[in-house]
């Protein structure tokens, strides 16, 4: 299927399943978690919502996760932006030092393209904690860059187990459809994905990309 070239699929699986590269700076005077889940719900302040995306990227953990995929649909286009990047700051946080120490290399290894060397990493890290749900979600961007990917899907697999918010791995069972030839089923997936996260902009050209040359397929579109 056209809908993606080789480059292009390579650049979206590191855009739509990596940590972003850039995050909001940290506000100079932080809010408490109590504060920061209170402002979520000031619906008159967007600087309140603002600061408190921002402080739950900052020291949130994954029980906050339902909070900022809420924000990913306010009013407020910097609130979204920030929400989203604050999501990937709180999953790419295990909890323990020496794991996040490892994720950090992992992650280089892996924007360096050595790939293997990356699978290595978040292996042993899926040894040392397997309720770590990042990890196996890095372990599949690295499998699908290596065109192994039935070890991708089932490593999404093992995201979606852990974090059903995931969008990334939505977006990367996606891609992963789309080079498989199974335009259907890479159009729910990235659906899914939308339904979770609409402000994935690579993800909802690709919906509509699929959608059209299913059309001109003259396939049914659910």
């Amino acid at each position: 299927m056209s809908v993606l070239g080789k480059a292009s699929l390579v650049s979206a699986a590191l855009a739509l399943l990596a940590v972003p590269a850039l995050f909001p700076p940290t506000a100079a005077e932080p809010l408490t978690h109590e504060q920061a889940l209170a402002a979520l719900r000031d619906a008159r302040d967007p600087e309140a919502r603002r600061a408190a995306v921002q402080a739950l990227g900052d020291a949130g953990t994954t029980v906050d996760t339902p909070a900022l995929v809420a924000a990913l649909r306010d009013d407020d286009a910097i609130v979204r932006a920030t929400a989203e990047s604050s999501l990937w700051r709180v999953w790419s946080r295990s909890g323990d030092p020496a794991i996040d120490r490892l994720f950090v290399e992992g992650v280089a290894e892996m924007e360096g393209q050595q790939l293997r060397r990356a699978v290595a990493t978040f292996t042993r890290i899926i040894e040392l904690r397997p309720d770590f749900a990042e990890a196996w979600n890095k372990r599949a961007t690295v499998y699908y860059l290596l065109g192994e990917l039935d070890r991708s899907l089932a490593d999404c697999d093992q995201v979606m187990t852990r974090n059903p918010y995931h969008f990334g791995a939505l977006s990367g069972y996606g891609l992963i459809y789309i080079q498989l030839d199974r335009p259907e089923r890479a159009l729910e997936y990235l659906q899914r994905a939308l339904a979770i996260n609409p402000n994935l902009q690579q993800v909802r050209g690709a919906v509509e990309r699929i959608e059209r040359e299913l059309r001109e397929r003259g396939r049914e579109i659910t």
